[in-house]
């Protein structure tokens, strides 16, 4: 496309957002519900075209030598597909919290300040090769009274592209403009551009969802606010008061259950008073699991392992190799974090209540974990339907962020004719 298309495009794309936001802010629980279904059903409808195009997005990015980890966020088969339509009718089921009172003041002089929550407005998601993002975003923008601008990567483009469709053929069976939901139809680099400029003034929020790369270049270039994460460096310690069996589970399935996701465990922290017993049975069991490890000097000294440099402790592989360091203890462990980490998802693993408290509240990540895989880093497991992504920055929303974290509030201040002295 030339710049001056793209350009035409991106005011196109903006103007339609804001006009469909204007009418789905008003519109009321019931709609939106019933959109969120239909959507659903809407996909289950056209499963044979989108798991088709599913299909040859697949073959093309393979033989553009698309990394494992990513060809398995590409693919989708019935299960998953059916997966994608069940997510959506579960944030159907989830509370509408448009235009809910969080809060209640009443002032010395009268006045009753009700804090409302309502939705941020126009939201544009930048992701790559997660098809299911596609409709995970959508619905959960819908269930907030937001309208969507998704921008997937050309690697999903014809499954994202038909799931759009489907959510759009959904919005206007419940009475909704399908401009709700609009997907980019090019893959041009430069209509991104256009969307971190905020589409002429359309759009309020940016969330990106990739690699480095791409969300690198939306912090840095964004001029509208951007909800963000890096990476998932997440980290799993085994304290010293760990049960055996829990922390064996816990390990095989925090990493290897699926390793290209953004909650799988990268680091295995080992408290050295128990590495000598411990160790060798879980690699024993990451090994069969077919798990490369990187230890440091004390890990090989009690199993056979390759070596791990300065660079794994700050590796997000998403793929199945381990980085493992034995810690003096729960104070190494949480400094190790605080250093190497980001601050997405990290677990301790013992039945020591203060330790686990500690390491809890110390360990400066959006979600932490105790006894429990770090795979549950994930909005469908919080309850919240789907996510739109993990927050780990401080402001707005942190961790798993579903349909509450993509709104905002104001004030409505009600009086009976006070003025102020």
């Amino acid at each position: 496309m030339t710049q001056n298309s793209i350009k035409i495009l991106a005011v196109e794309i903006g103007t339609r957002a804001r006009n469909a936001y204007a009418i789905l802010a008003n519109s009321s629980k019931e709609t939106r519900d019933n959109a969120l279904i239909f959507m659903a059903q809407a996909i289950f409808d056209n499963k044979d075209a989108i798991l088709s195009a599913n299909k040859i997005d697949y073959e093309n990015a393979k033989k553009d030598g698309l990394s494992d980890a990513m060809l398995d966020r590409l693919m989708l088969d019935e299960k998953r597909l059916m997966g994608v339509a069940e997510a959506l009718k579960s944030i159907a089921a989830q509370p509408d919290q448009n235009f809910e009172v969080i809060e209640t003041y009443n002032r010395p002089n009268g006045l009753k300040i009700d804090k409302v929550r309502i939705p941020l407005g126009v939201i544009g998601i930048i992701y790559e090769s997660r098809p299911n993002v596609t409709a995970d975003a959508g619905g959960l923008c819908l269930r907030g009274g937001n309208a969507a601008v998704l921008r997937g990567g050309k690697e999903a483009f014809l499954t994202s592209t038909e799931i759009a469709n489907a959510l759009r053929a959904g919005l206007a069976k419940a009475g909704l403009p399908e401009d709700c939901v609009q997907f980019v139809p090019t893959t041009d680099r430069d209509f991104v551009g256009e969307m971190l400029r905020g589409l002429n003034g359309a759009i309020d929020l940016i969330i990106p969802r990739g690699g480095k790369t791409l969300v690198a270049r939306v912090l840095d270039e964004a001029k509208v606010p951007v909800l963000a994460h890096l990476e998932g460096m997440c980290h799993t310690y085994i304290h010293q008061d760990a049960d055996e069996a829990k922390a064996i589970a816990i390990v095989l399935n925090a990493k290897m259950r699926r390793t290209g996701i953004c909650g799988a465990t990268e680091t295995l922290l080992i408290d050295e008073k128990i590495a000598a017993k411990i160790l060798p049975k879980i690699a024993t069991a990451l090994n069969e699991a077919g798990c490369e490890l990187r230890g440091d000097e004390k890990a090989r000294a009690i199993c056979p392992m390759n070596i791990a440099n300065e660079e794994d402790w700050s590796t997000e592989y998403l793929a199945p190799i381990l980085a493992i360091k034995i810690v003096d203890n729960l104070e190494d462990a949480i400094n190790h974090i605080g250093k190497y980490g980001s601050h997405h998802t990290d677990a301790i693993i013992t039945e020591n209540e203060e330790a686990a408290r500690i390491f809890s509240y110390r360990v400066d990540s959006a979600i932490v974990m105790h006894n429990a895989s770090t795979q549950f880093a994930d909005g469908g497991e919080f309850g919240f339907g789907g996510e739109i992504g993990i927050g780990t920055g401080r402001l707005h929303a942190r961790g798993p962020v579903g349909a509450q974290g993509l709104t905002t509030y104001k004030y409505i201040v009600h009086g009976t004719g006070q003025t102020r002295p």
